[in-house]
């Protein structure tokens, strides 16, 4: 298990209530798995399914979760959808 860091941006950052959270993991999924269980509620849960996510800076796009390895010291970034125009 690696310990890691999950960054929450913008509305993440509101429904999770904190700028970030510390988790042990050894994917990407494992990690989000226990950021759900930190967070539980609706909201929070809705944001998390909508956002982009970043490991190490690098785009995860739309490869599966659960065969993205995180390495201890690794930074896991939540964005959300933007609005705007």
């Amino acid at each position: 298990m690696a310990k890691c860091t999950i960054r929450y941006w913008a509305s993440a950052k509101e429904a999770a209530g904190t700028a970030e959270d510390t988790v042990d993991a050894g994917t990407l999924e494992a990690a989000l798995e226990a950021a759900r269980r930190l967070h539980p509620d609706d909201r929070f849960l809705r944001v998390l399914g909508a956002s982009s996510l970043l490991v190490d800076e690098k785009p995860v796009g739309r490869r599966e979760h659960g065969g993205i390895v995180v390495e201890d010291g690794a930074v896991i970034e939540v964005l959300p959808p933007f609005a705007g125009g």
